[in-house]
């Protein structure tokens, strides 16, 4: 039985790629621009963002980076207009930005929490993909990945309005996988567990791994480029059947009894 020529490359491709500006959003925003896609970056740390815009520049890859907040939905659709105009169009939407802010259900700053929460991890998605369908609705090759959590599978003590958030973002991801689906989009979503970036650098360096050995089954946390590879793999045009997904990318995590 002879194969078909889908392809395993985003090269020339356009990727829009939200919290740039470190961890597993610079992670993705390298490995896309070094697989040959042309990547837009944002992120509300502008210091970070021209930092790795320059490094991905060094390397001779196609990006520009805007300073962007995204509990802004003005904001949202100017830059994704913005980026759109810059390389001619858009094919692939990663939502990667988020924050983690603990908050425990008595607390008096739980409310606050709370709406911060949903406007970063959820909302500013919806923004983002209503600002980006019309150039998406264009591309031959329409992608949305969403980045959620082990949290929207599970949860932990003190955490609601990160884990009702990202168990959203799951819910999100398949509605709009079956509505966008006959119109080729495919929408996807990932579920990192335990990473390092810096939402964990708080976390003493003895207590991660005495967490890995316990709770993970490769006993360790993950690079956040072992993430980006997960992203990557879904917006390859030979992922034209892949779609209303959640990938754990956990080493185990949620899969482990004892």
């Amino acid at each position: 039985m002879a194969l078909t020529n889908l392809s395993r490359s985003v090269e020339g491709y356009v990727a829009f790629i939200t919290g740039a500006a470190s961890g597993m959003g610079e992670a993705t925003a390298k490995l896309f621009a070094s697989e040959g896609a042309k990547v837009a970056l944002v992120d509300v740390n502008a210091e970070g963002l021209q930092r790795v815009v320059s490094e991905i520049e060094a390397e001779g890859c196609s990006v520009r980076g805007w300073t962007l907040d995204l509990s802004d939905g003005d904001a949202i659709k100017q830059t994704i207009n913005a980026a759109a105009a810059h390389f001619g169009g858009l094919d692939m939407l990663v939502n990667n930005a988020g924050i983690s802010i603990p908050a425990p259900i008595d607390g008096d700053e739980y409310e606050a929490a709370w709406s911060k929460s949903f406007d970063i991890l959820i909302t500013a998605h919806i923004r983002t993909i209503r600002a980006s369908l019309p150039y998406l609705r264009e591309s031959q090759n329409p992608r949305i990945v969403n980045i959620a959590s082990t949290e929207g599978l599970g949860a932990t003590k003190g955490g609601s309005p990160y884990t009702a958030a990202k168990t959203g973002v799951i819910g999100l991801t398949r509605s709009l996988a079956v509505e966008l689906g006959p119109e080729g989009i495919t929408v996807n979503c990932i579920c990192p567990g335990p990473i390092r970036t810096g939402m964990t650098d708080a976390i003493p360096e003895e207590n991660k791994q005495v967490y890995a050995r316990r709770r993970v089954a490769l006993k360790r946390y993950a690079e956040p480029e072992e993430v980006a590879h997960g992203t990557l793999n879904f917006c390859l045009p030979a992922s034209s059947f892949m779609t209303g997904a959640h990938l754990p990318v956990d080493g185990g995590l949620t899969i482990k009894n004892a």
